[in-house]
C-alpha cells in the first residue's frame, strides 16, 4: 500500500525524558471556572461540564511563533491547565480517573473571540471561533506532578492578566475525565485543556504570551504578523 504522502504527527516533549508525546486528540472544557463565567454572562455556575474539540494539529509548542489568524478583530488569549492521557478509559468511575493521566502541562486556548460569539448568537458550533490553526499551544509535560492547589498565571508581555489556582475549577481534573469518558473512548494521545479563568482579553502581532503553573514547565509563545507561519 503507498500513500500520497506522509500525514505529521504533532508531538509534545516530556520533562526529565528523551521521550514525546504524540496527540491524537484535543478535548477543551468550556466555563470551568467560576470568575470566567460571570466575566463572560453565560450559563449557571455548576452547569454539566461541556466539551469541544481542536484539531490535533493546532498544538504548537514552547517557542511557537504563532501568526495572528485570518477573519478575526478580537485574538484572545485563555490560559489552561492540560491533562495528558496515557491509557485507554470509557465511564471511567471519578475514583480511576487518575489511573489515565501522564501529566500534566501548561496551555493556551487561543480564541478567535468574534467568531465565537457570532456562532453561538447563530446556535450553531463553536468551531470558527476555537478550532483554527496553531491554536493549542502546550509546554512540555511533567508526568506525575501533584498540583494541589497550585497557582496559574498568563502574563501578556510580561504583565499578569490571569491568576488563579487550579483548586478554584468548578469541575476537578478527575470529574473531567470521568464526564469526558462518559461520551468518548479516551486514548493515549489525548490532551484535555480544563478551562480558563477570569482575565481573558485581546493580543496582536509583538505580543509574548506566557503561562506559569507551579510545579510545570512554563509555556511562552510570540504572537507575529498574518500569514507568518513559524509555528515550530
Amino acid at each position: 500500500m503507498t500513500f500520497l504522502f506522509t500525514p505529521s504527527t504533532v508531538s509534545i516533549p516530556v520533562v526529565g525524558t528523551d521521550e514525546r508525546f504524540p496527540v491524537r486528540r484535543v478535548y477543551c472544557v468550556g466555563r470551568n471556572y467560576v470568575d470566567h463565567v460571570r466575566e463572560m454572562k453565560e450559563g449557571d455556575e455548576r452547569d454539566d461540564p461541556f466539551f469541544f474539540q481542536k484539531p490535533a494539529d493546532a498544538v504548537v509548542g514552547d517557542g511557537a511563533r504563532i501568526p495572528y489568524p485570518p477573519r478575526t478583530g478580537d485574538f484572545q488569549f485563555e490560559g489552561e491547565l492540560v491533562v495528558a492521557i496515557a491509557a485507554e478509559g470509557t465511564d471511567v468511575p471519578v475514583a480511576r480517573a487518575q489511573e489515565l493521566i501522564l501529566g500534566y502541562a501548561a496551555g493556551i486556548d487561543l480564541t478567535r473571540r468574534d467568531r465565537q460569539r457570532d456562532c453561538r448568537e447563530r446556535q450553531i458550533s463553536w468551531e470558527a471561533g476555537k478550532s483554527f490553526d496553531a491554536s493549542a499551544p502546550c509546554g512540555p509535560i511533567t508526568k506525575g506532578a501533584d498540583l494541589g492547589a497550585a497557582e496559574l498565571r498568563l502574563s501578556v508581555n510580561g504583565q499578569v492578566r490571569q491568576r488563579t489556582r487550579i483548586d478554584l475549577m468548578i469541575w476537578n481534573v478527575a470529574e473531567i475525565i470521568s464526564q469526558l469518558s462518559a461520551d468518548y473512548r479516551l486514548m493515549p494521545g489525548d490532551l484535555v485543556y480544563t478551562g480558563t479563568p477570569a482575565g481573558v482579553g485581546a493580543i496582536g502581532p509583538g505580543d509574548v504570551v506566557r503561562v506559569d503553573i507551579d510545579g510545570l514547565k512554563p509555556l511562552s509563545v510570540t504572537i507575529t504578523e498574518s500569514g507568518s507561519h513559524e509555528t515550530d
